[in-house]
């Protein structure tokens, strides 16, 4: 054997342990227990998984998964280490990679809902996308995510596969415009030198601070515009609910909704979107994302009525943004802290039950919001009964709360509070300074 080859070879064993001792300490960093299938899972290395997927001609499932955040642990757990029918298919027919910090991960590429706290994308391994899953609305981080909805979606794209290059132009929608290709690059990213250093559970670039990130660059020209902040809708804001289990097949159509009048029925397969083959309901959200509020039309391929055209008015795609982590980086920030209070405590005070109230537990006292809130009278375990001189409706809570404040107000106006203090109503009007 030739001397340069050994050199060669011995360079390969010396990197490739060299990456699993950073894998490791990466993982013991996060302390990622849900992140021990070697066998299954290519370890926080997106471009390791597509050079083997070249080699072997699978495509390549990437999961994203905030390793600190609680919410979706338990489907996390389910999918990386749990289930044996994701950990067959990951492993056989995908090259399948788990991805658990955001700063080495092409943002040009990899562009979902970052608001998730769990979320997976399907990629050939020369950047084609072929599907995206993972869902989220205000009912709760985990009211659309599935086993069952995962591999539906994995069974599509092991189809899409099969049949690339062929259906190449059902899948150039699916990649967005070129965007910065690192989050560490980004001009909004807030404090980019904690980021900067060595990987822990406390520097994470969180998925949700992409979207931040978005929203404090948007803000630096003004008040941000709200068509920005209705990321991702669902196909609900066309009229049609989908399977969350079979993620391609209608439930309900609405009432008088456009995809009622477009003359879509419930049974029927949506099978492409504005010309993109759909796989799961974050495909159709991927597809509407783009879409503007104003009115517009959208092109929907069904398994029974064929093409149609929906016809969206404007407002289609306002909806329940309250549950999004970057909306808290949105202006105006109160800062404050407000439960609901406790029902037998709303009784005592005679609230009837349809509205609520909010308790002021913490105000920040080290932020310009909190000072302005101070300043203006408001006062730690105060209780908000109503604003703009309306009582707060029962379902009010502390994030409708604040992105009510976010939607309809602006930095510099004054919001409009009537609380209770030792039992007297005190009308106050709070300076939103930031």
């Amino acid at each position: 054997m030739k001397r340069s080859t050994i050199i060669q070879g011995t360079l390969l064993i010396v990197c490739s342990a060299h990456l699993l001792n950073a894998q490791e300490t990466l993982r013991e960093r996060l302390d990622d227990e849900n992140g021990v299938r070697s066998d299954v899972w290519v370890y926080n290395d997106i471009e390791a998984a597509r050079e083997q997927a070249r080699k072997e001609n699978k495509p390549v499932f990437v999961t994203f998964r905030c390793v600190p955040c609680e919410a979706c642990a338990a489907f996390d757990a389910d999918v990386a280490k749990g289930n044996d029918r994701i950990r067959q298919i990951a492993k056989e027919q995908f090259v399948s990679v788990r991805q658990v910090e955001m700063k080495g991960v092409d943002l040009s590429l990899f562009q979902f809902d970052h608001d998730l706290n769990w979320a997976a994308m399907f990629i050939n391994a020369d950047g084609t996308i072929y599907a995206r899953y993972g869902t989220q609305s205000a009912e709760g981080p985990d009211a659309y995510n599935s086993i069952e909805g995962l591999l539906a979606t994995m069974e599509r794209v092991l189809e899409l596969h099969k049949s690339y290059p062929t259906n190449k132009a059902q899948l150039v929608g699916k990649r967005g415009k070129r965007k910065i290709d690192s989050a560490l690059k980004m001009p909004g990213l807030q404090n980019p030198a904690k980021y900067k250093s060595e990987t822990t559970r406390k520097n994470c670039i969180h998925c949700h601070n992409i979207h931040d990130a978005e929203n404090f660059q948007a803000q630096l020209s003004g008040p941000i515009q709200h068509d920005l902040l209705w990321r991702y809708p669902l196909p609900d804001q066309m009229g049609i609910s989908i399977d969350r289990k079979d993620g391609v097949t209608i439930t309900k159509v609405a009432s008088e909704s456009p995809a009622e009048k477009a003359g879509f029925q419930v049974g029927e397969k949506i099978e492409s979107m504005n010309g993109q083959a759909m796989t799961s309901i974050a495909d159709m959200q991927w597809a509407l994302h783009h879409l503007p509020s104003e009115s517009c039309n959208v092109d929907v391929i069904g398994s029974k009525t064929g093409l149609k055209t929906v016809a969206l008015q404007e407002g289609w795609k306002e909806y329940d943004v309250s549950w999004r982590g970057s909306m808290w980086s949105v202006s105006p920030k109160l800062r404050v802290w407000m439960p609901i209070l406790a029902s037998a405590k709303r009784q005592e005070l005679g609230i009837d039950d349809e509205n609520t109230a909010l308790q002021v537990k913490w105000i920040n006292r080290g932020s310009q919001g909190g000072k302005g809130a101070l300043a203006s009278g408001l006062r730690q375990n105060d209780i908000v009964i109503a604003m703009e001189g309306r009582p707060l409706k029962e379902g009010m809570n502390p994030k409708s709360f604040n992105t009510y404040i976010k939607l309809n107000y602006q930095v510099g106006q004054e919001l409009p509070l009537t609380v209770l203090r030792n039992g007297k109503k005190i009308d106050l009007k709070i300076k939103l300074v930031e």
